[in-house]
Protein backbone atom coordinates (compact mmCIF):
# COMPACT_ATOMS: atom_id res chain seq x y z
CA UNK A 1 0.00 0.00 0.00
CA UNK A 2 3.14 2.70 0.92
CA UNK A 3 4.40 1.65 -2.44
CA UNK A 4 1.09 2.71 -4.36
CA UNK A 5 1.11 5.92 -2.92
CA UNK A 6 4.89 6.55 -3.61
CA UNK A 7 4.55 5.70 -6.62
CA UNK A 8 1.07 7.12 -7.43
CA UNK A 9 2.34 10.91 -5.87
CA UNK A 10 4.18 11.93 -8.92
CA UNK A 11 1.24 11.05 -11.07
CA UNK A 12 -1.14 13.05 -8.88
CA UNK A 13 1.34 16.14 -8.57
CA UNK A 14 1.59 15.76 -12.50
CA UNK A 15 -2.11 16.09 -13.13
CA UNK A 16 -2.43 18.97 -10.69
CA UNK A 17 -0.36 20.65 -12.46
CA UNK A 18 -1.41 20.03 -15.77
CA UNK A 19 -5.17 20.94 -14.84
CA UNK A 20 -4.12 24.13 -12.94
CA UNK A 21 -2.42 24.77 -16.19
CA UNK A 22 -4.69 24.35 -18.20
CA UNK A 23 -7.41 25.91 -16.44
CA UNK A 24 -5.45 29.27 -16.23
CA UNK A 25 -4.47 28.59 -20.34
CA UNK A 26 -9.14 28.70 -20.34
CA UNK A 27 -8.90 31.78 -18.28
CA UNK A 28 -6.49 33.70 -20.25
CA UNK A 29 -8.25 32.51 -23.64
CA UNK A 30 -11.71 33.75 -22.38
CA UNK A 31 -10.29 37.20 -21.14
CA UNK A 32 -8.94 38.25 -24.52
CA UNK A 33 -12.26 39.68 -25.84
CA UNK A 34 -12.29 42.25 -23.00
CA UNK A 35 -8.60 43.00 -22.85
CA UNK A 36 -8.72 43.32 -26.61
CA UNK A 37 -11.42 45.83 -26.34
CA UNK A 38 -9.48 47.40 -23.50
CA UNK A 39 -6.21 48.06 -25.79
CA UNK A 40 -8.57 49.20 -28.93
CA UNK A 41 -10.25 51.94 -26.58
CA UNK A 42 -6.89 53.21 -24.61
CA UNK A 43 -4.62 52.66 -28.36
CA UNK A 44 -7.55 55.28 -29.69
CA UNK A 45 -7.68 57.61 -26.77
CA UNK A 46 -4.09 58.22 -26.32
CA UNK A 47 -2.38 60.83 -23.60
CA UNK A 48 0.99 62.36 -23.95
CA UNK A 49 3.34 62.90 -21.02
CA UNK A 50 1.94 64.90 -17.80
CA UNK A 51 -1.77 64.55 -19.26
CA UNK A 52 -2.57 61.15 -18.51
CA UNK A 53 -5.74 61.72 -16.48
CA UNK A 54 -8.35 59.92 -18.19
CA UNK A 55 -5.76 56.60 -18.97
CA UNK A 56 -4.91 56.74 -15.58
CA UNK A 57 -8.65 56.51 -14.72
CA UNK A 58 -9.31 53.59 -16.59
CA UNK A 59 -6.19 51.39 -15.27
CA UNK A 60 -7.21 52.52 -11.82
CA UNK A 61 -10.63 51.09 -12.55
CA UNK A 62 -9.78 48.18 -13.88
CA UNK A 63 -8.20 47.23 -10.84
CA UNK A 64 -11.04 48.02 -8.59
CA UNK A 65 -13.32 45.87 -10.71
CA UNK A 66 -11.08 43.05 -9.26
CA UNK A 67 -10.67 44.00 -5.63
CA UNK A 68 -7.60 46.27 -5.32
CA UNK A 69 -7.30 48.82 -2.97
CA UNK A 70 -6.22 52.05 -5.56
CA UNK A 71 -4.60 55.31 -5.07
CA UNK A 72 -5.02 57.68 -7.78
CA UNK A 73 -2.98 61.56 -9.15
CA UNK A 74 0.37 59.59 -7.04
CA UNK A 75 3.06 61.77 -8.15
CA UNK A 76 0.94 63.40 -11.21
CA UNK A 77 -1.56 61.50 -12.62
CA UNK A 78 0.30 58.03 -11.70
CA UNK A 79 -1.92 55.10 -10.13
CA UNK A 80 -0.88 52.70 -7.12
CA UNK A 81 -2.82 49.24 -6.43
CA UNK A 82 -2.03 47.17 -3.77
CA UNK A 83 -3.40 43.79 -3.15
CA UNK A 84 -2.81 41.55 -0.34
CA UNK A 85 -2.83 37.93 0.23
CA UNK A 86 -1.28 36.52 3.41
CA UNK A 87 2.33 36.68 4.42
CA UNK A 88 5.24 36.74 1.28
CA UNK A 89 7.25 38.77 -0.61
CA UNK A 90 5.92 42.29 -1.99
CA UNK A 91 6.21 42.20 -5.42
CA UNK A 92 5.98 45.16 -7.71
CA UNK A 93 4.74 45.42 -11.45
CA UNK A 94 5.03 48.25 -13.92
CA UNK A 95 3.31 49.76 -16.05
CA UNK A 96 3.68 52.99 -18.13
CA UNK A 97 0.97 55.19 -19.53
CA UNK A 98 1.98 58.14 -21.72
CA UNK A 99 1.54 58.05 -25.14
CA UNK A 100 3.95 60.46 -27.70
CA UNK A 101 3.28 63.40 -29.53
CA UNK A 102 2.92 62.32 -32.97
CA UNK A 103 0.43 61.20 -36.15
CA UNK A 104 -0.30 57.90 -36.62
CA UNK A 105 0.27 56.71 -40.16
CA UNK A 106 -1.15 52.92 -39.49
CA UNK A 107 -4.08 53.41 -41.75
CA UNK A 108 -5.70 50.83 -38.72
CA UNK A 109 -9.37 50.64 -38.22
CA UNK A 110 -8.65 52.25 -34.89
CA UNK A 111 -5.68 54.40 -35.96
CA UNK A 112 -5.35 57.22 -33.49
CA UNK A 113 -7.07 60.80 -34.85
CA UNK A 114 -6.28 62.51 -31.47
CA UNK A 115 -5.09 66.35 -31.76
CA UNK A 116 -3.36 67.39 -28.66
CA UNK A 117 -2.47 70.86 -27.61
CA UNK A 118 0.61 70.26 -25.61
CA UNK A 119 2.35 72.65 -23.30
CA UNK A 120 4.15 75.07 -25.93
CA UNK A 121 0.15 75.41 -27.38
CA UNK A 122 1.23 73.81 -30.52
CA UNK A 123 -1.47 71.49 -31.50
CA UNK A 124 -0.01 67.75 -31.89
CA UNK A 125 -0.93 64.58 -33.32
CA UNK A 126 -0.70 61.51 -30.49
CA UNK A 127 -0.16 58.13 -30.70
CA UNK A 128 1.12 54.89 -28.42
CA UNK A 129 4.20 54.20 -31.03
CA UNK A 130 5.81 53.11 -28.25
CA UNK A 131 3.95 49.94 -26.99
CA UNK A 132 2.78 51.69 -23.86
CA UNK A 133 -0.98 50.62 -24.82
CA UNK A 134 0.04 47.09 -24.99
CA UNK A 135 1.92 47.43 -21.66
CA UNK A 136 -1.48 48.45 -19.67
CA UNK A 137 -3.35 45.90 -21.27
CA UNK A 138 -1.12 43.59 -20.44
CA UNK A 139 -0.65 44.93 -16.75
CA UNK A 140 -4.47 44.59 -16.95
CA UNK A 141 -4.83 41.18 -17.65
CA UNK A 142 -2.19 39.77 -15.05
CA UNK A 143 -4.20 42.14 -12.28
CA UNK A 144 -6.93 40.06 -13.14
CA UNK A 145 -5.36 36.78 -13.76
CA UNK A 146 -3.62 37.38 -10.15
CA UNK A 147 -6.72 37.65 -8.49
CA UNK A 148 -7.83 34.26 -10.44
CA UNK A 149 -5.74 32.71 -9.00
CA UNK A 150 -5.24 33.97 -5.83
CA UNK A 151 -5.02 30.06 -4.19
CA UNK A 152 -1.57 29.67 -5.84
CA UNK A 153 0.51 32.35 -4.20
CA UNK A 154 1.02 34.65 -1.20
CA UNK A 155 2.21 37.91 -0.77
CA UNK A 156 0.91 42.07 -1.42
CA UNK A 157 1.57 42.67 -5.25
CA UNK A 158 2.01 46.84 -5.98
CA UNK A 159 0.60 47.45 -9.19
CA UNK A 160 1.81 50.51 -10.54
CA UNK A 161 0.58 53.03 -13.42
CA UNK A 162 3.38 55.31 -14.07
CA UNK A 163 3.04 58.66 -16.16
CA UNK A 164 5.55 60.85 -17.92
CA UNK A 165 8.08 57.76 -19.28
CA UNK A 166 8.70 59.21 -22.33
CA UNK A 167 10.22 62.41 -20.74
CA UNK A 168 12.10 60.51 -18.27
CA UNK A 169 10.41 61.96 -15.40
CA UNK A 170 7.68 59.70 -14.24
CA UNK A 171 9.78 57.29 -12.21
CA UNK A 172 10.92 59.89 -10.21
CA UNK A 173 7.81 62.04 -9.56
CA UNK A 174 6.13 58.47 -7.97
CA UNK A 175 9.13 58.05 -5.72
CA UNK A 176 9.41 61.56 -4.99
CA UNK A 177 5.26 61.84 -3.84
CA UNK A 178 6.29 59.03 -1.17
CA UNK A 179 6.06 55.74 -2.94
CA UNK A 180 8.40 53.36 -1.00
CA UNK A 181 7.01 55.33 1.96
CA UNK A 182 3.75 55.42 1.80
CA UNK A 183 3.20 51.29 0.27
CA UNK A 184 5.16 48.47 0.94
CA UNK A 185 9.25 48.47 -0.31
CA UNK A 186 8.72 45.47 -2.69
CA UNK A 187 11.35 42.80 -2.62
CA UNK A 188 11.49 42.83 -6.62
CA UNK A 189 10.17 44.89 -9.00
CA UNK A 190 9.19 43.66 -12.71
CA UNK A 191 8.10 45.12 -15.85
CA UNK A 192 7.67 44.49 -19.54
CA UNK A 193 8.49 46.41 -23.24
CA UNK A 194 6.71 45.87 -26.50
CA UNK A 195 9.22 44.91 -29.08
CA UNK A 196 9.17 45.97 -32.72
CA UNK A 197 11.87 43.13 -33.52
CA UNK A 198 10.95 40.06 -31.63
CA UNK A 199 7.30 37.97 -33.38
CA UNK A 200 4.24 37.90 -31.36
CA UNK A 201 3.87 34.81 -29.20
CA UNK A 202 7.87 35.28 -28.28
CA UNK A 203 9.29 36.99 -25.66
CA UNK A 204 13.28 38.47 -24.72
CA UNK A 205 15.28 38.02 -22.39
CA UNK A 206 19.12 39.49 -21.31
CA UNK A 207 20.73 39.82 -18.18
CA UNK A 208 22.92 42.98 -16.23
CA UNK A 209 22.84 45.64 -18.33
CA UNK A 210 19.56 46.12 -20.84
CA UNK A 211 18.82 49.80 -21.41
CA UNK A 212 21.64 52.42 -21.28
CA UNK A 213 21.58 55.83 -19.34
CA UNK A 214 19.90 58.35 -21.35
CA UNK A 215 20.51 62.07 -21.05
CA UNK A 216 19.58 65.29 -22.85
CA UNK A 217 22.27 68.16 -23.44
CA UNK A 218 21.56 71.73 -24.98
CA UNK A 219 24.92 73.66 -25.98
CA UNK A 220 24.50 77.38 -27.14
CA UNK A 221 27.19 78.32 -29.18
CA UNK A 222 27.95 81.99 -29.62
CA UNK A 223 29.47 84.05 -32.48
CA UNK A 224 29.84 87.49 -34.23
CA UNK A 225 27.23 88.15 -36.71
CA UNK A 226 27.77 89.98 -40.14
CA UNK A 227 26.51 90.46 -43.98
CA UNK A 228 27.11 86.55 -45.50
CA UNK A 229 29.56 88.46 -47.87
CA UNK A 230 31.57 90.10 -45.07
CA UNK A 231 32.35 86.65 -43.22
CA UNK A 232 36.09 88.41 -42.47
CA UNK A 233 33.76 90.42 -40.25
CA UNK A 234 32.47 88.43 -38.57
CA UNK A 235 33.20 85.12 -35.91
CA UNK A 236 30.98 81.97 -37.77
CA UNK A 237 29.13 80.27 -34.97
CA UNK A 238 27.81 77.75 -37.77
CA UNK A 239 31.23 77.37 -38.83
CA UNK A 240 32.09 76.72 -34.82
CA UNK A 241 28.98 74.51 -34.55
CA UNK A 242 30.23 72.18 -37.83
CA UNK A 243 33.74 71.77 -36.07
CA UNK A 244 32.05 70.78 -32.60
CA UNK A 245 29.56 68.64 -33.96
CA UNK A 246 32.67 66.39 -35.89
CA UNK A 247 35.10 66.89 -32.90
CA UNK A 248 32.58 65.05 -31.21
CA UNK A 249 32.22 61.98 -32.75
CA UNK A 250 35.81 61.07 -31.86
CA UNK A 251 35.09 60.89 -28.10
CA UNK A 252 33.55 57.63 -28.37
CA UNK A 253 36.48 56.48 -31.33
CA UNK A 254 39.39 57.53 -30.04
CA UNK A 255 38.84 59.06 -26.51
CA UNK A 256 37.06 55.88 -25.16
CA UNK A 257 37.89 52.54 -24.07
CA UNK A 258 36.61 50.33 -27.65
CA UNK A 259 34.72 47.95 -24.94
CA UNK A 260 32.73 50.23 -23.62
CA UNK A 261 29.32 51.16 -24.93
CA UNK A 262 28.42 54.66 -25.53
CA UNK A 263 26.60 56.83 -27.96
CA UNK A 264 26.89 60.88 -28.53
CA UNK A 265 24.43 61.97 -31.53
CA UNK A 266 23.46 65.36 -32.25
CA UNK A 267 19.56 65.62 -33.00
CA UNK A 268 18.98 68.99 -33.64
CA UNK A 269 20.97 71.87 -35.39
CA UNK A 270 19.24 75.61 -34.98
CA UNK A 271 20.69 78.69 -36.45
CA UNK A 272 20.13 81.86 -38.68
CA UNK A 273 17.62 83.50 -40.77
CA UNK A 274 18.40 84.36 -44.11
CA UNK A 275 20.68 83.09 -46.49
CA UNK A 276 23.27 85.99 -46.56
CA UNK A 277 23.36 86.57 -42.79
CA UNK A 278 25.90 84.59 -40.45
CA UNK A 279 23.91 84.81 -37.26
CA UNK A 280 24.80 85.83 -33.16
CA UNK A 281 24.45 81.95 -32.25
CA UNK A 282 23.47 78.44 -32.72
CA UNK A 283 21.76 75.75 -30.65
CA UNK A 284 22.72 72.28 -30.49
CA UNK A 285 20.66 69.01 -28.71
CA UNK A 286 22.30 66.15 -27.93
CA UNK A 287 21.93 62.88 -26.41
CA UNK A 288 24.27 60.79 -24.66
CA UNK A 289 23.82 56.95 -24.10
CA UNK A 290 26.35 55.40 -21.28
CA UNK A 291 26.04 52.41 -19.16
CA UNK A 292 29.06 52.96 -16.80
CA UNK A 293 29.28 56.00 -14.78
CA UNK A 294 33.38 56.23 -15.64
CA UNK A 295 32.22 56.25 -18.95
CA UNK A 296 29.47 59.13 -18.82
CA UNK A 297 31.55 61.37 -16.72
CA UNK A 298 34.66 61.38 -19.19
CA UNK A 299 32.02 62.10 -21.48
CA UNK A 300 30.82 65.04 -19.62
CA UNK A 301 34.38 65.86 -19.69
CA UNK A 302 35.21 65.59 -23.44
CA UNK A 303 32.31 67.90 -24.29
CA UNK A 304 33.47 71.12 -22.36
CA UNK A 305 36.81 70.81 -23.49
CA UNK A 306 36.26 70.22 -27.12
CA UNK A 307 33.36 73.51 -27.02
CA UNK A 308 36.13 75.45 -25.18
CA UNK A 309 39.07 74.28 -26.96
CA UNK A 310 36.55 75.34 -30.65
CA UNK A 311 36.07 78.74 -29.25
CA UNK A 312 38.93 79.96 -28.15
CA UNK A 313 40.45 78.69 -31.72
CA UNK A 314 37.94 80.94 -33.14
CA UNK A 315 38.66 83.86 -31.07
CA UNK A 316 36.03 84.20 -28.64
CA UNK A 317 36.01 86.02 -25.58
CA UNK A 318 36.33 83.37 -22.47
CA UNK A 319 32.66 84.92 -21.34
CA UNK A 320 31.10 83.89 -24.85
CA UNK A 321 32.67 79.97 -25.41
CA UNK A 322 29.83 77.74 -25.51
CA UNK A 323 27.10 76.97 -22.58
CA UNK A 324 26.68 73.54 -22.50
CA UNK A 325 23.34 72.53 -20.10
CA UNK A 326 22.68 69.00 -18.72
CA UNK A 327 18.78 68.39 -18.68
CA UNK A 328 17.09 66.96 -15.92
CA UNK A 329 15.14 64.90 -18.29
CA UNK A 330 17.72 61.67 -17.96
CA UNK A 331 17.37 57.80 -17.26
CA UNK A 332 19.82 55.58 -15.26
CA UNK A 333 20.40 52.30 -17.00
CA UNK A 334 18.70 49.44 -16.31
CA UNK A 335 20.15 46.31 -14.85
CA UNK A 336 18.25 43.01 -15.21
CA UNK A 337 19.04 40.83 -11.78
CA UNK A 338 20.41 37.25 -12.71
CA UNK A 339 18.53 35.68 -10.37
CA UNK A 340 14.91 37.20 -11.74
CA UNK A 341 15.98 36.47 -15.26
CA UNK A 342 17.01 33.25 -14.57
CA UNK A 343 13.44 32.40 -13.07
CA UNK A 344 11.30 34.20 -15.48
CA UNK A 345 13.22 32.28 -18.25
CA UNK A 346 12.94 28.69 -16.76
CA UNK A 347 9.15 29.91 -16.78
CA UNK A 348 8.63 30.68 -19.99
CA UNK A 349 10.41 27.76 -21.37
CA UNK A 350 7.82 25.87 -19.47
CA UNK A 351 4.98 27.84 -20.07
CA UNK A 352 5.41 28.85 -23.68
CA UNK A 353 8.20 26.58 -25.09
CA UNK A 354 11.76 27.46 -25.23
CA UNK A 355 11.56 27.81 -29.00
CA UNK A 356 9.62 30.71 -28.45
CA UNK A 357 12.08 32.58 -25.75
CA UNK A 358 15.29 34.26 -27.54
CA UNK A 359 18.25 35.82 -25.67
CA UNK A 360 18.56 39.87 -26.46
CA UNK A 361 21.73 41.89 -26.67
CA UNK A 362 21.95 45.03 -24.66
CA UNK A 363 20.26 47.87 -26.48
CA UNK A 364 21.06 51.94 -26.50
CA UNK A 365 17.94 52.91 -25.82
CA UNK A 366 16.57 54.24 -22.41
CA UNK A 367 13.47 53.52 -19.66
CA UNK A 368 12.89 55.13 -15.90
CA UNK A 369 11.75 51.97 -14.88
CA UNK A 370 15.69 51.58 -13.42
CA UNK A 371 14.35 54.28 -10.84
CA UNK A 372 12.47 51.31 -8.81
CA UNK A 373 15.39 49.25 -7.84
CA UNK A 374 18.52 51.99 -7.95
CA UNK A 375 17.46 53.27 -4.71
CA UNK A 376 18.63 53.16 -1.41
CA UNK A 377 16.76 49.77 -0.91
CA UNK A 378 18.70 48.20 -3.77
CA UNK A 379 15.73 46.30 -4.87
CA UNK A 380 16.63 43.59 -7.47
CA UNK A 381 14.69 44.72 -10.83
CA UNK A 382 13.82 42.32 -14.36
CA UNK A 383 12.40 43.88 -17.65
CA UNK A 384 12.00 41.46 -20.20
CA UNK A 385 10.76 42.28 -24.15
CA UNK A 386 7.36 41.35 -25.43
CA UNK A 387 7.41 40.16 -28.39
CA UNK A 388 4.58 41.93 -31.00
CA UNK A 389 5.39 41.72 -34.48
CA UNK A 390 2.56 40.38 -36.64
CA UNK A 391 3.24 37.18 -38.42
CA UNK A 392 2.71 38.86 -41.64
CA UNK A 393 5.22 41.39 -41.26
CA UNK A 394 7.44 38.99 -40.07
CA UNK A 395 7.51 37.32 -42.60
CA UNK A 396 7.68 40.33 -44.59
CA UNK A 397 10.63 41.04 -43.53
CA UNK A 398 12.50 37.76 -43.43
CA UNK A 399 11.73 37.55 -47.37
CA UNK A 400 13.58 41.38 -47.55
CA UNK A 401 10.82 43.12 -48.69
CA UNK A 402 10.30 45.05 -45.72
CA UNK A 403 11.65 47.21 -42.99
CA UNK A 404 10.30 46.24 -39.61
CA UNK A 405 8.88 49.64 -38.34
CA UNK A 406 10.54 50.84 -35.14
CA UNK A 407 9.33 51.95 -31.85
CA UNK A 408 8.25 55.64 -31.86
CA UNK A 409 7.73 54.95 -35.76
CA UNK A 410 4.01 56.75 -36.32
CA UNK A 411 3.87 52.49 -38.35
CA UNK A 412 4.18 50.68 -35.60
CA UNK A 413 1.22 48.28 -34.42
CA UNK A 414 1.14 45.26 -32.66
CA UNK A 415 -0.49 41.83 -33.24
CA UNK A 416 -2.92 42.56 -30.47
CA UNK A 417 -3.97 39.23 -29.55
CA UNK A 418 -0.86 37.25 -29.73
CA UNK A 419 0.75 39.91 -27.57
CA UNK A 420 -2.08 40.29 -25.08
CA UNK A 421 -2.08 36.38 -24.77
CA UNK A 422 1.90 35.34 -24.21
CA UNK A 423 2.36 38.80 -22.47
CA UNK A 424 -0.59 37.77 -19.86
CA UNK A 425 0.61 34.66 -19.14
CA UNK A 426 4.49 34.82 -18.80
CA UNK A 427 4.01 37.90 -16.42
CA UNK A 428 1.41 36.29 -14.66
CA UNK A 429 3.14 33.16 -13.75
CA UNK A 430 6.31 34.42 -13.68
CA UNK A 431 4.90 36.60 -10.51
CA UNK A 432 3.32 33.68 -8.71
CA UNK A 433 6.90 32.08 -9.16
CA UNK A 434 8.64 35.02 -7.49
CA UNK A 435 6.00 34.71 -4.81
CA UNK A 436 6.47 31.45 -4.23
CA UNK A 437 10.54 31.42 -4.74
Amino acid sequence: MIRNIIFTLPLLLAFSFTSNNNKFEDFVESDIPYLKELYIDIHKNPEISLMEKETSKKLANELRKVGFEVEENFGGYGVVGILENGDGPTILYRTDMDALPMEEKTGLPYASKVITKNFDGNDVGTMHSCGHDMHMTVWTGTARAMVERKDDWNGTIVMIGQPAEEIGAGAAMMLDAGLYEKYPVPDYGIALHASPTIPAGKVGFGKGYIMANTESVDIKIFGQGSHGAAPHMSIDPIVTASMIVMELQTIVSRNLNPLDDAVITVGSIRGGTKHNIIPDEVNLQLTIRTYKEEVRNLIHKRIKEICDGIAASMGLDKSRWPKIVMRDQSTPANFNDGMLIDIMTDVSNSLIGKENVVAVEPQMVGEDFARYGSTKEDIPTAMYWLGTVPKERMDRYISGEYALPALHSPFYYPDIENSIRTGVKVSTESLIKLFNN
